[in-house]
């Protein structure tokens, strides 16, 4: 063999895509593909199946958001401060367990708007039950105790 004969290995990176200058040893092996890829589809039946299962975990988060809401208003309705519980936003934050967070919020929002407020009576307002001795008086009672 002689040295013109003796052709050295091709390395890594003498392929001709990385290397335009190089032409390819066997040009008859390759062939470009005129036939254009089919591209990826799904059975219906199996898309449909995946539909279901998303519409069911929609579902599912909704009822979880709807019963987020219920829980954030009665956590406000129970601490008696607001007259209406609808009128402190929904935040997530509030349904912490310590619950500092909800009553901050609702300190700063009576701390802003405190028209809010309950306006439930308190004390003695001349209404309701009283108690009365055994005697009678009537001269008391037209005095008005």
């Amino acid at each position: 063999m002689t040295e013109t004969e003796v052709q050295p290995e091709p390395l890594s990176g003498d392929n001709v895509e990385d290397n335009p200058g190089l032409e390819p040893e066997n040009t008859e092996d390759v062939q470009p593909t005129d036939a254009p890829e089919e591209p990826d589809t799904f059975s219906r039946e199996y898309v449909e199946k995946l539909r279901q299962e998303n519409g069911r975990y929609r579902q599912r988060a909704q009822r979880a958001d709807d019963l987020a809401h219920r829980l954030h208003r009665e956590l406000v309705r129970s601490d008696g401060r607001l007259q209406d519980p609808t009128d402190l936003d929904f935040s997530d934050d509030h349904l912490a367990d310590d619950g500092v967070s909800l009553t901050e919020a609702i300190d700063d929002l009576l701390t802003r708007k405190p028209h809010l407020a309950t306006r439930r009576p308190i004390g003695d307002v001349g209404q309701g039950a009283t108690t009365s001795s055994t005697d009678v008086n009537l001269l008391g009672i037209l005095r008005g105790q």
